[in-house]
């Protein structure tokens, strides 16, 4: 296999739905995988709340999903024009394009009895005629196909960037949910699963009570106090429990999930403080289960990890855990998860498996996703 270096972009659209984030990813045969350029394309406010009521609805027209997958593809083209036209790149340098698509529910048990599905809207064909770029999509169905989660992929693009044989390391994903990856330095495989909420319903909260989109750097949640008999009702939920492999969405964590476990007297402020002390105790719960109180580097990713007041509850709940910016390694914070979908492409072109089993809990390893052709 000859060790030439491909170009392959990365799409992102995650629960936050702030918008799409393209990665630029140069991929090298045995190599690391290494950032070149990002750009992020905001999501136009009419798509957000067409998603958002697609996320929670209980039925739903196909007119709709339409709707929806057809402005979500000309929004996730338009960041692969903006990102080609920045680094001066026609569409003929690149690989591919490995979309993710935008989840609107997730559901790798069912549905009251109903079979395992994960819906991602997208549409790689038309996609792949608007870029003119080959296109890789629908990477999670494979591994549910297989038995698995679906859930994280990013694991499999972790151990890529960073195993180390000196040290146990952790990587901790604070996007709408959080997600934690165990990089053993014995090299066995990699163990990972969804902890909770993170982002999701800190920044519902924050929208609900007029303070933004989302609590810069925490600030809201370190004014107030943990209501400890709130942060026992929510730590209660079935999922908490639940041994991995794991993972979960929108479909469980929401505003009407929290309202249930409130009583009514709660200040709004405590109710931040105690969704971000939910987040930080659910990913130590997570990371003790994996390791116990063993010393560990923790790299931290997705957009948590600019702020500061869960950085500050993490190194409480966390003290063996030595906390490092994945910017470190040059991947900030928010373009992990774009790169780890640049990378399954790459392994998909090369036919090689993008699951982790010892993650997703699928019966073997897989190829993901589907190929199209402009």
């Amino acid at each position: 296999m000859e060790n030439i270096p491909d170009l392959y972009i990365g799409l992102m659209s995650g629960t936050s739905l702030d918008g799409v984030d393209a990665a630029l990813v140069e991929i090298t045969p045995n190599a690391p995988p290494r950032l070149l350029a990002t750009h992020a394309e905001p999501m136009p406010t009419a798509l957000r709340e067409m998603l958002l009521a697609l996320c929670h609805a209980e039925s739903v027209r196909f007119a709709e999903l339409a709707a929806a997958e057809h402005a979500f593809c000309h929004l996730q083209a338009r960041a692969v024009a903006a990102l080609l036209v920045q680094q001066g790149l026609g569409a003929d340098a690149i690989s591919a394009v490995g979309s993710h698509g935008q989840t609107v529910e997730h559901a790798p048990n069912g549905h009251q009895g109903g079979p395992a599905y994960t819906l991602q809207l997208d549409n790689p064909s038309l996609l792949s005629e608007l870029t003119g770029c080959r296109v890789v999509a629908d990477f999670r169905r494979r591994d549910l196909a297989a038995g698995g989660q679906a859930a994280p992929l990013a694991p499999a693009f972790h151990r890529a960037l960073f195993h180390s044989d000196e040290e146990e390391r952790v990587i901790l994903n604070l996007g709408g949910f959080a997600n934690i990856t165990w990089l053993s330095k014995e090299g066995t495989a990699p163990l990972g699963f969804d902890t909770g909420p993170a982002n999701v319903l800190l920044d519902a909260w924050c929208q609900r009570h007029g303070h933004g989109i989302f609590d810069e750097n925490g600030a809201w949640a370190a004014s107030g106090k943990i209501d400890n008999a709130l942060l026992k009702r929510l730590l209660s939920d079935a999922f908490f429990h639940q041994p991995p492999p794991r993972s979960t969405g929108r479909e469980l964590f929401h505003l009407p999930w929290l309202q249930s476990h409130l009583i009514g007297t709660e200040a709004p402020a405590d109710v931040q403080t105690t969704l971000a002390e939910l987040t930080v105790v659910s990913v130590a719960q997570g990371i003790h289960q994996l390791l116990g109180t063993r010393p560990l580097t923790l790299i931290i990713g997705g957009g948590g990890a600019r702020n500061a007041d869960l950085c500050r509850r993490l190194g409480s709940h966390l003290p063996n855990a030595t906390l490092c910016p994945a910017r470190d390694w040059g991947w900030p914070a928010d373009w992990i998860e774009a790169g780890a979908f640049a990378w399954l492409a790459y392994r998909r072109l090369r036919n090689l498996p993008g699951n982790l089993p010892s993650v997703t809990g699928a019966a073997g390893e897989r190829v993901l996703g589907g190929v199209y052709s402009p």
